[in-house]
Parts: C-alpha cells; structure tokens; sequence
C-alpha cells in the first residue's frame, strides 16, 4: 500500500502536491457551502478567492521585478488559497474595509517574501507574516474558519500525504505532542473532560491544517533532524490557547511567527546566485554542471539545495528542483549532476541548455544524509545512477582531507559507461576505500573492473563479513532505496543503521 503511494508521490513535486491539497480542501469546502452544510456564500468564496488570487499575482510579478528572481506561479497561487482558507469569504455586511483588509493580507503575504528575508531568504511564513501583521495595523486578523468539523477528514488525510512527501514525520508528532500536552493537561486541570478537549481541537481549531501545512513549508523550518524536532516542539507549546505571555494570548500565526524566528537562529538560510563555468557529459545523458557562487558557501558533504529556473512556460512540476551537492566543501565550485529525461521536464531542458555565464538561483540547504561525526563508525555506501553524487561530495571531501574511514561503496547503473566519477572513487583507493561496480543491463560485456549484476544481498555478505556491525547509506531512485531497506533489514541490519537519501520533489 504504502509503495503504491510513493510511487505516485514520486511523480509529482512537493509544491505541486500542496497545490492540489489546497485547491482540493477548497473545492471540497465550496461543495459544502453549496449544500448549506458550510454557512458560507458559494459566491463570495468564489469572488473572496479570485480577490485575494489577483492581489497576489500583481504582487508577486512587480516585487519579482523590483528584486529581480524568478517569479514563481505555484508559489503564490499556494499563498493566495492559505490566505482563503483562514480569512473569512466576503459578506453581504461586508464594507469596503474587509476588502481591503484582503488586499492588504494578500499585499503583505507576498511582500514578505522579498522584503522579510536575511541574505535573499524569507524569515516568516507568508501567510502567517500578512494576518499578524494586518491584526497590528488595520485591526482584522484571521478567522481559521478552515478549522471545521465537516474538513477535518480531507485536511488530515492529505496532510498525511504531504507529510510522507517531504518526510516531515519528526516535525509534525514533535508538534502534535508538545500540542497536545499543552492543551490537554491545562483543560484536565481546569475540570473539562478529555473528549470535550479533544473535540474541540481537532474538529474545532486550524491544529490539523497548521500542522500540515503552515508549519511544514520547508522555507522556514530548520534543515536538520533535531533543529526541526525542537522547532516542532516549540510551535506545539505556544500553539495552546492558554498560552500568554502577560497580558498577549498567542494566535497560531504568532506562534508560528516566533517559531520561524527560532527556526532562522539555528539554521540561518542563504539565497544563492550561481553562474554557470561549465557543463560535461558524465556518461550517457549524464551531465554536470560546474557553478561559481556570488558568496562564500558552507554546506556538509551529502546535503542538497532546491534550484530555481527562471522559464516562460514551465511545465506542470514548476520551475523548482532539488539536487544533491556534488561537490566537496574543500572545492571553491559548486557541482551537480544531473541525468536527462529525453525532453520530458521542462526544467530540466532548461538547466541543460544553459550557457556559460548564465545564472540559477539556489537556495534551502539542506539535509541529514551526511557523514557521521564518529570518524571509526564503519560505513557502507550502496549508489544507484546518478544517486552516486552525495557520495562523489563525501568521498572527495576525505581525499581532500586525507581522512580515513573504514567505508566501501556499492556502485551499480545500467550500463558500465553510465557510472560516473570514477577518477575519483578510484583514487580513494589510497584511503583504503573500496568501490565495487556492476552494471544490471544483461547485455553487459564482462570486465575487469565491474561485474554483471544487480548488487544483492549475498554480494554484500560475501564482501563484508561484518555487514551487521555497518552503517548503510543509501541513495538513488525512490524504487531502489526501499528495495535495498527492505533487504537489508531481511539480513538482519537494525533500522537505525540504514540511512536513506531523500529531498522534496524528486522527480
């Protein structure tokens, strides 16, 4: 079941999902409206939405050309439906102040993102940036009428989805619990039975779509494990109602406001602009890219960023991806390597047809897939095509540093032309680190240097007589990191010594 969704999530980006998450929990309220189940005016969510949709996109188009990035269709179009989701639809009371307590919202959501940002990144969630400040200046804020019984259901369903997408899953059950307790144990302590408290949470409070989907934009939560676990931990606490300091009695997008400038402290971001130096085929419809950076860059080898091309007609998966850093922190270029898909994405067909000097925007490190700081952990790398990249970064990074560790690589593709970097995983030979390749067409001549053949589970026992005592790193396609998970823990391996690469949008 849980493969069947995967595969589907793997064909689709993560803004793309949030997307039609939104626009689907919209849809699904305007059905509701219109059966008198939502008190809500069918119309005016109509109008309140294609309001908000048109501030949204005259905003983003003039501040894109003031900073001069690339606009981005899905972006605001994902701010514009959050922002119709939380401020009430129009009115037949409504007067001309609500309307331009919308514009304003939709003005200031957009705004944030160029103006509210440190070295070219955005400190605050849009949406929640526009309601705070709109409460501080014109006096409405937002109702969260989202937070409903009758969308309870759908809003968690997908969020579980967009959750299992960008593999959030510490950051929302870190949220959920500090929440809960906070809501929980005060309400016990004020005489309210259990089920009133929970009913009212979760069928009677935004809990289920913040969580989802506020608190998870990966722009404005920390990077790492642990940074985001803390961060969850802090937004679920000031999330209670009964949470205040003094006199102030914290809304969920002041909560929110506080977690991402705490998100911001321990993870400061970086926009890069990066010019292209040069682009080489690796192999068959492999290729790298070699980037010079507008400033100083500090990454760890295996983490990744998202790029941003600027396109005329992007086509449905947008114009942001995310590679994996191929190059070494001890480069002074910023590498990637990318495998073509015959002209099908058109961001792709972009990124390739690049000329020298033209720039891309990067930005969003990030990443857990790193070397362990226990430099005598034993290691085992297992690649899969262009999945080698993380550890072309790792593997440079100790021959640039001469540091050894006990580590062997299991590196396989298709044909033996298409595995690429091997200057350099040959060289770590005088590391004392193995490479191991094979290549899985049928067809594939026999040679000296790499063998016929799927890695499997006995290749590996033969190869390691201690595989039990290893830490696995995994990386490449979706399909081949949970092949080889599920066989490694057939072979016995604990699940916390298997390491999975894995970053938003994979497609």
């Amino acid at each position: 079941m849980f493969n069947f969704i995967d595969k589907i999530l793997n064909r689709i980006t993560m803004y793309r999902l949030v997307l039609y998450y939104l626009l689907g929990i919209w849809l699904i309220a305007l059905g509701l409206a219109f059966f008198g189940i939502l008190p809500l005016s069918p119309l005016a969510m109509i109008v309140s939405l294609g309001f908000i949709l048109a501030v949204s996109w005259i905003a983003n188009v003039i501040f894109a050309r003031i900073f001069a990035v690339p606009t981005n269709a899905e972006s605001y179009f994902i701010t514009a439906l959050i922002l119709a989701l939380i401020i009430s639809p129009l009115s037949p009371s409504s007067g001309f102040d609500y309307l331009w307590f919308m514009a304003f919202a939709a003005l200031w959501a957009i705004a944030s993102k160029f103006i509210l940002a440190i070295r070219g990144k955005h400190i605050f969630n849009p949406a929640a940036a526009a309601v705070v400040l709109t409460a501080a200046t014109v006096g409405q804020s937002a109702s969260w009428w989202i937070g409903n019984a009758y969308l309870a259901l759908p809003v968690f369903l997908g969020g579980l989805l967009i959750v299992r997408k960008i593999r959030r899953t510490d950051l929302a059950i870190s949220f959920f619990a500090a929440a809960a307790a906070s809501i929980v144990l005060p309400g016990l302590a004020r005489g309210t039975d259990l089920w009133t408290i929970l009913n009212n949470t979760l069928f009677h409070s935004p809990l289920l779509f913040f969580a989802f989907v506020m608190l998870t934009e990966p722009l404005t939560t920390p990077p790492r494990r642990t940074g985001r676990i803390f961060y969850g931990v802090l937004v679920g606490i000031l999330f209670s109602p009964a949470f205040h300091l003094g006199s102030l009695y914290l809304t969920p997008e002041l909560a929110l406001i506080i977690g991402n400038i705490f998100s911001y402290i321990i993870s400061p971001k970086q926009k890069l602009i990066l010019r292209l130096e040069e682009i080489f085929p690796l192999g068959p419809d492999l290729w790298e890219l070699v980037f010079a950076s507008d400033k100083k860059f500090n990454f760890r080898p295996g983490q990744y960023l998202e790029w941003t091309m600027g396109q005329d007609k992007p086509d449905r998966n947008g114009n942001r991806r995310y590679f994996t850093i191929a190059s070494s922190p001890t480069e002074n270029r910023l590498r990637i390597g990318v495998k073509g898909n015959n002209g099908k994405s058109s961001f792709k067909q972009a990124l390739l047809g690049m000329k020298r000097g033209d720039t891309i925007v990067a930005s969003q490190l990030a990443g857990d897939f790193t070397l362990p700081k226990d430099k005598g952990e034993k290691l085992v790398f297992i690649a899969g095509g262009i999945g080698i990249t993380p550890f072309r970064s790792m593997i440079k990074y100790m021959l640039d540093r001469e540091e050894r560790r006990d580590a062997i690589l299991f590196y396989s593709s298709k044909t033996p032309q298409e595995l690429a970097y091997r200057n350099i995983f040959d060289s770590a030979a005088q590391l004392g680190i193995r490479t191991i390749y094979s290549a899985t067409e049928q067809k594939t001549p026999s040679l000296a240097w790499c063998q016929r053949g799927r890695i499997d589970d006995q290749a590996i026992c033969s190869e390691l007589p201690d595989f039990r005592e290893r830490t696995y790193f995994i990386s490449g396609p979706q399909g081949m990191v949970t092949g080889y998970k599920k066989m490694l823990r057939g072979l016995g391996i604990p699940a916390r010594q298997i390491k999975t690469d894995y970053f938003p949008g994979f497609v």
